[in-house]
C-alpha cells in the first residue's frame, strides 16, 4: 500500500503524519530520519490493526504540487 504522508518542518525538527491512518505520527532532527521513522510507525499501526481486528483503511488521498508566480 502507499499511503500520502505530510513531513512539516519546525524550528528545529520535522514532523510527518499519516491523514489515513489517524495517530500515525513521527518526530525527527532531520527529514530523511523522519521518512524512515513515519515508514516504521506506518507498518507498526497497521500491524496494530490487525492484532486488535481493526479494519486497515485504504489509502485514499493523493498529493499534486501546483505551480503558481508569487506576487
Amino acid at each position: 500500500m502507499k499511503y500520502a504522508v505530510i513531513v512539516e518542518k519546525g524550528e528545529s525538527s520535522f514532523g510527518a503524519y499519516v491523514p489515513d491512518l489517524p495517530g500515525c505520527v513521527a518526530v525527527s532532527e532531520n527529514r530523511a530520519e523522519v521518512l524512515q521513522i513515519i515508514k516504521e510507525a506506518i507498518e507498526f499501526h497497521i500491524e496494530g490493526l490487525h492484532e486488535s481486528g481493526e479494519v486497515v483503511p485504504e489509502p485514499s488521498l493523493s498529493v499534486e504540487y501546483i505551480q503558481v508566480l508569487a506576487a
